[in-house]
């Protein structure tokens, strides 16, 4: 049976769609970059492709994603919790929702802290949540899809919790011929009021927020919180 880093990619092949084209420009666009859980490095790896010259860093907490990283990328193992960088980047990313498996405030604050710090005075961290009043986790269950392993289909499938407080609890089902697998997992809804609050706690101010790919603003019901921080200089500075 594969392990779930080495399914990533294919579950989760470059598109080239809405979100992708929305990163890939904003990483183009900076001089310095850091990706904030950066998972198999698929970002950093387009943008070189790309042409971008600059500085590219990103790191994860698992280290068997980064194993599947593409050679040549500037990756590290770890989280903000040990991984420190001071004044360094231009914009800060993080993809994939992955903002939703930060589970507490302390969570979250420690991340938002670590990344304001990695941040120029003014540089931007970019990132989007789910909108917990759209309760798409509630879709999750009656879809599913599948991807393309090995010569073989794979098909994935959700088993999801009620929500408790702002937390769901949540089962990905992978299943092929002769193996399935069954990872259970946890994603935390945040509120865009929420979001605001702790993000000014870290030294963070939200400057935009859209609800869609194509920078439609946020409103009540979006889908999405796509969420845009600018870096407050560091007090005694």
């Amino acid at each position: 049976m594969p392990e779930a880093a080495e399914l990533y990619n294919a579950m989760n092949p470059w598109s080239g769609r809405a979100d992708d084209r929305f990163y890939l420009d904003l990483v183009l666009g900076a001089e310095s970059v850091l990706d904030v859980g950066c998972g198999t490095g698929t970002l950093l790896a387009k943008a070189r492709e790309a042409g971008h010259t600059g500085r590219l860093v990103g790191f994860d907490p698992d280290a068997s994603m980064l194993a599947q990283a593409p050679a040549g990328l500037d990756l590290v193992h770890g989280d903000l919790s040990t991984l420190h960088w001071d004044n360094e980047f231009d914009l800060a990313v993080m993809t994939g929702h992955a903002f939703q498996c930060l589970l507490t405030d302390a969570d979250v604050l420690t991340t938002l802290r670590g990344v304001r710090a990695a941040l120029k005075p003014g540089g931007r961290f970019v990132f989007e949540t789910r909108n917990p009043v759209a309760r798409e986790w509630e879709q999750w269950p009656l879809g599913g899809f599948e991807f393309p392993w090995e010569g073989e289909q794979v098909r994935v499938f959700y088993e999801v919790q009620p929500i408790v407080g702002d937390v769901v609890d949540l089962v990905e089902n992978i299943v092929a011929a002769g193996w399935q697998r069954a990872d259970a997992g946890r994603l935390r809804f945040l509120s865009a009021e929420r979001l605001a609050s702790l993000a000014a706690e870290a030294g963070l101010d939200v400057v935009d927020q859209y609800g869609t790919w194509d920078r439609k603003p946020f409103e009540t019901d979006s889908a999405e919180i796509i969420s845009v921080l600018a870096a407050r200089p560091a007090r005694g500075r």
